[in-house]
């Protein structure tokens, strides 16, 4: 026995060695561990979507929440990545919007040719290292599945509300994950028709069957603006059928987030909604001035109402999937249309992630790139959201903004640059037909290069 310790003794010691290199290798961070990106798994929050009570400031923060805490790394400035050896992230969100226009077969309708055009889509985002797709399931109070909400898209069949035959919606999911990327449903959460789009509304439009039953106290439900129709959000009702129909997605379908982009109110003109809002004034008449809205407070009370109300009713149904907004990139401009972006990026219980178009370049003389990055970093606090950049792709090499992006052909590398050097946690690329285009060819060849480096 003691001998054959003697021979034991160098065993344990080289493996106390290699236990102890392999430890460091880790901490180093040597030996990464892929983590999904964006995804948290949180708890519900119990906010409804209720009728706001109070001014938008007392209003940011929802019901208490039980999310719990992962480890995301901070997302206040401060995190890092990944490994700056390397240009390759695997742990950072580099997505691709793909808007109903990419999506559409309207003029040859059929399952083969949506099928061969959403394969075209996939295989086209892989080969540009995308792994996730954003893919634009409601664009106008429509459907890509037949839904107890909205009718059957336009963009499947060329007419609102017929049946195209087949679950576009089942097919774009499952052919994205066989792929290995994400499926985010982007949603329009209040468009139901722009100028002409739709061409005609289907009978089951939930515009018009608020208009055209017996019941007159809904006819407000929807609010008409500029050539458009919107969905009102300053009715409970109205909010809670938004909400209904997001939770439909995440029941149905395996989608790893819901993502808004940033229609929200349409204006900041008064008109369109102000029987509602001459309707919360005379329930608080009498009421100390500082504690009734305004109407742009009363309409972002509306919004916040709406998406703490969606965040919790995704979570309650699936924790895992993540919801996301992309607002404009001129935050000015988000909090005049009554999008919280403040709240939203602060305080738990909103979003899981934001994303600003910042459709920029740095010869922007109202805005440059540099600095709305810089904005958004400071805004963007709390650790439970996600702060992505989504780039304009469209405008590589293109005479848009007084011809300023054909000034130089890295644009959208230098941006990535930027936006790591600022910790973003990834990118979302407008959109999805410029990845392989003659137009933005240069500028993505650079990015490629870049990335792969």
């Amino acid at each position: 026995m003691k001998n054959e310790s003697y021979v034991r003794a160098p065993l344990i010691i080289a493996l106390a060695l290699l236990v102890g290199i392999v430890g460091f290798i880790w901490k180093s961070g040597g030996m990464g561990v892929y983590r999904s990106n964006g995804s948290t798994s949180s708890a519900p929050n119990g906010t409804s979507a209720s009728e706001p009570s109070a001014k938008a400031e007392d209003n940011t923060e929802p019901a208490a929440s039980t999310v719990k805490s992962d480890d995301k790394g901070s997302n206040s400035g401060n995190n890092s990545n990944s490994d700056n050896s390397s240009n390759n992230r695997s742990d950072e969100m580099l997505a691709v919007w793909v808007p109903y226009m990419s999506l559409s077969v309207a003029d040859d309708p059929g399952e083969e040719n949506f099928k061969k055009k959403f394969d075209g889509i996939v295989e086209a985002s892989k080969k540009h290292g995308i792994n996730a797709l954003i893919v634009h399931v409601r664009p106008c109070g429509d459907s890509m599945f037949l839904s107890d909400y909205f009718p059957y898209s336009h963009i499947l069949t060329g007419v609102q509300g017929e049946d195209p035959g087949y679950d576009a919606m089942k097919y774009m999911v499952d052919k994205t994950h066989e792929s290995g990327l994400e499926f985010h449903a982007w949603i329009n959460p209040l468009r139901i028709k722009v100028s002409e789009t739709p061409p005609e509304l289907s009978d089951y439009s939930p515009y018009s069957i608020w208009q055209n039953d017996a019941d007159e106290s809904n006819d407000r439900y929807t609010m008409e603006y500029d050539g458009g129709i919107y969905l009102n959000p300053a009715y409970p009702e109205v909010r809670e059928y938004i909400i209904g129909s997001i939770k439909e997605i995440v029941s149905r379908y395996d989608v790893d987030g819901i993502h808004f982009d940033d229609y929200f109110y349409t204006d900041s003109g008064e008109d369109y909604d102000r029987e509602e809002y001459e309707s919360y004034l005379s329930e608080h008449d009498g009421e100390p001035d500082d504690s009734v809205m305004s109407q742009l407070e009363w309409r972002t009370a509306n919004i916040n109402s709406l998406i703490s109300g969606v965040y919790s009713a995704i979570k309650a149904e699936n924790s895992d999937v993540v919801f996301g907004i992309s607002p404009q990139g001129n935050i000015e401009n988000d909090l005049a249309m009554g999008a919280d972006v403040y709240s939203w990026g602060s305080v738990e219980g909103y979003c899981d992630y934001l994303c600003p178009q910042n459709y920029f370049n740095n010869e922007n003389s109202v805005l440059p790139y540099n600095k709305a990055v810089d904005d958004w970093r400071e805004l963007v606090t709390s650790d439970k959201v996600k702060l992505y950049i989504g780039l304009g792709l469209y405008k590589a090499g293109s005479d848009e903004d007084d011809g300023t992006w054909l000034e130089r052909d890295d644009n959208i590398k230098t941006q990535f640059e930027y936006g790591r050097s600022k910790n973003v946690d990834g990118f979302m690329l407008y959109s999805f037909d410029y990845l392989e285009n003659e137009q933005s060819a240069k500028e993505m060849e650079k990015l490629m290069k870049y990335l792969n480096s």
